[in-house]
C-alpha cells in the first residue's frame, strides 16, 4: 500500500462557530483598560481624578446629609453646638419653601398655579413622546388654549370666582418658569423667520432680519432688560401702560430669538444645495418647500444649539432680579436677608438648593436633546 493510499483526508462541512473576545477587552473591564488604565499616564490622572471627586463628594455628602440640620424654627437650630459646626441649614429651605416657589402668591390661592402645573405636564408630555397620538390636538391645545388658560389662572378672573392676583406678588420658581416659558416658546418661531429672513432673496427683508439680528446680539441682556423696564414705556402711548412683568418678557423672548436666528441659520447652510434644487424641481413653493423638505432637516442639524439657547434662556432668568422682580434667584437673595435666619451655612445652603432646581431643569432638557438626536438620526428604528 502506497503512502498516498494510507493518508487520511480531513475536511470540514461548516465553520467553527467564533469564540468570544477576551473578558479584559470586553463590558466594563474593557472600558476601563481602554480609557482609564491605558497606559502610566491615564492610570496617574485616573486615580488624581478619583481623589478629587472623593474629596469633593464626601464633602458635600457631608454638608448636604450628614451634619446637615432639618428642622428647626429660627437661626438657633443651625448654629454650632458645642463648638461643632453643623452642615446644611435644610431648615431654613423648609421655612421658605412655599416662598421659594411662588414668591408673594397668595396661600389661599396656590391651587391654581398647583392646577396649572398638573395641565401643562399633561399636555407637555405626550408632545415630548414620539410615537403619542394626537399631535395635532395637542400642540393646539398647548400653545393655543393653555396660554389662555395660565392667564386666567395666575392672574384672575373675578367674573369666574377667581380673585386678581398682581404680577407683583409673583415671585420665586413661578416667575421664572413663566419667563422661560414665554421665551422658549416665542424666540423659536421668530428665530426661524429671521434665520429665512437674512437668506431672502429680497434686499429690504435681508436688510431688517440683520439689523434685528446684529442689535440684539451686540446689547447684553442686562441692558435689554433695563431698556425693556424703563424706556420700552416712553414709546408707548400716555393711555397704554405695559404690565412690569410683561417688560421683562418682550425683551427676553427678542433678545433670545436673535440667538436662536444664527442657530437655525447654521442648520439651513448646513443643508446641500441640491435638497433646493430637488424641490424646486418638484414645483413646490418657496413656504413648502422650507416647511416640508428644508426646515426639517436643518433643525435636526441643530438641536444641540437650540437646547442650548434654551438652557442660555432658562439660567438667565435669574437676571430679572436686577429690574426688581423676585424670581428664584431674587426670592432666595432676599430672604438671605432675613436676621431670623443668619447663621454661617444659610447663604451657601441657599445657594447649594438653588444650583440644584436650575440643575434639574437644565440637565432634564440636555437629556431630552439626546433622546431627539438618537430618534431623529437617519437609520433609526422606530
Amino acid at each position: 500500500m502506497t503512502t498516498e493510499t494510507r493518508r487520511i483526508v480531513f475536511y470540514r462541512d461548516e465553520m467553527l462557530p467564533p469564540k468570544p473576545p477576551p473578558p479584559a477587552t470586553t463590558g466594563v473591564i474593557g472600558w476601563m483598560r481602554r480609557n482609564l488604565f491605558s497606559d502610566w499616564w491615564n492610570t496617574l490622572l485616573t486615580f488624581i481624578g478619583l481623589y478629587i471627586i472623593w474629596l469633593i463628594v464626601s464633602w458635600l455628602v457631608d454638608f448636604a446629609i450628614l451634619s446637615a440640620v432639618f428642622t428647626g424654627e429660627d437661626r438657633n437650630a443651625c448654629l454650632p453646638k458645642n463648638g461643632v459646626e453643623v452642615g446644611a441649614c435644610w431648615a431654613f429651605v423648609n421655612a421658605r419653601f412655599n416662598q421659594f416657589m411662588d414668591g408673594f402668591y397668595p396661600t389661599d390661592q396656590e391651587w391654581r398655579y398647583l392646577l396649572l402645573y398638573a395641565v401643562g405636564i399633561v399636555l407637555l408630555v405626550p408632545l415630548l413622546i414620539p410615537k403619542a397620538p394626537y399631535k395635532g390636538l395637542n400642540a393646539l391645545l398647548l400653545f393655543g388654549a393653555y396660554p389662555l388658560l395660565a392667564y386666567l389662572l395666575l392672574y384672575g378672573a373675578p367674573s369666574l370666582g377667581l380673585p386678581v392676583v398682581e404680577t407683583t406678588q409673583w415671585g420665586g420658581l413661578l416667575l421664572t418658569l413663566v419667563i422661560a416659558s414665554v421665551g422658549i416658546v416665542i424666540s423659536l418661531p421668530l428665530g426661524i423667520l429671521f434665520a429665512l429672513g437674512r437668506r431672502s432673496e429680497l434686499p429690504v427683508i435681508r436688510f431688517l432680519s440683520i439689523v434685528f439680528i446684529e442689535f440684539w446680539r451686540g446689547v447684553p441682556l442686562i441692558t435689554v432688560l433695563f431698556m425693556s423696564s424703563v424706556m420700552l414705556p416712553l414709546f408707548l402711548p400716555e393711555d397704554v401702560t405695559l404690565d412690569k412683568v410683561i417688560r421683562p418678557l418682550v425683551g427676553v423672548a427678542l433678545f433670545a430669538a436673535a440667538y436662536m436666528a444664527e442657530v437655525v441659520r447654521g442648520g439651513l447652510q448646513a443643508i446641500p444645495k441640491g435638497q433646493y434644487e430637488a424641490a424646486q424641481a418638484l414645483g413646490l413653493t418657496y413656504w413648502r418647500m422650507m416647511g416640508l423638505i428644508i426646515l426639517p432637516q436643518a433643525l435636526k442639524l441643530v438641536i444641540p444649539g437650540i437646547v442650548n439657547t434654551f438652557i442660555g434662556l432658562f439660567k438667565d432668568t435669574s437676571l430679572v432680579s436686577i429690574i426688581g422682580l423676585f424670581d428664584l434667584l431674587g426670592i432666595v437673595q432676599s430672604a438671605l436677608s432675613d436676621p431670623k435666619w443668619s447663621t454661617p451655612t444659610t447663604a451657601a445652603t441657599a445657594y447649594l438648593f438653588l444650583a440644584l432646581t436650575y440643575w434639574l431643569f437644565c440637565f432634564g432638557m440636555s437629556r431630552y436633546s439626546i433622546f431627539m438626536e438618537r430618534y431623529l438620526h437617519t437609520g433609526h428604528k422606530r
